[in-house]
């Protein structure tokens, strides 16, 4: 049985209410939640306060603490982990610029967003306030971009998470990243 399929059945029994199953999730999902949480803080400066093993650790535990969560297979369960490292991020970010008063801003590489393109630095909560307001525009595009950035997934597994055509989920993208780099006034650097 492949790790993938287990993991769908563990999901499937966690969503049915066996507690149980979150022991038996973590050693097939955990890795795959620490690569996630290494990859964006790659993208961080070399004194970031946090490490991946936190961040894998408190998404895990924010995401078995969702009780009205219907975990439908590993792609959505990327998916929400993709939220839970999203807003542990963020939230690190407020904090630590909230004790700066601004100053210093925290920064991240968006080389998922600009791939081929000339690596791009962006501040971290300039990035949650332009996806803030493109999920106003429009929360498809908001969600795709979060799946790509946050979540690692790809076009295929987005367009599963999202019940959409492979072919929206690529147009999606090209939009929002035109929006973002336009909303984020992205210099080259």
């Amino acid at each position: 049985m492949s790790t993938e399929h287990d993991a769908n059945t563990i999901l499937h029994d966690l969503a049915a209410g066996d507690q149980r199953a979150a022991d038996r999730l973590m050693p097939l999902v955990y890795d795959e939640l620490r690569m996630l949480a290494a990859r964006h803080l790659r993208r961080e400066p070399a004194n970031h306060t946090l490490q991946p093993t936190a961040i894998a650790n408190e998404a895990y535990l924010r995401m078995l603490d969702q009780t009205r969560v219907d975990w439908k297979d590993r792609a959505h369960f990327l998916a929400v982990a993709a939220t839970a490292v999203r807003r542990i991020l963020i939230d690190h970010a407020r904090k630590r610029n909230s004790a700066k008063r601004g100053n210093d801003w925290q920064r991240v590489t968006l080389g998922d967003i600009s791939a081929g393109e000339d690596v791009t630095r962006l501040d971290l909560l300039a990035l949650e306030d332009a996806l803030e307001s493109l999920a106003k525009l429009n929360e498809r595009q908001c969600r795709v971009v979060q799946l790509r950035f946050f979540g690692g997934l790809t076009n295929e597994e987005i367009a599963h998470v999202l019940d959409i055509s492979r072919s929206t989920v690529v147009d999606d993208w090209t939009i929002a990243k035109a929006w973002l780099l336009s909303e984020l006034s992205i210099d080259d650097q």
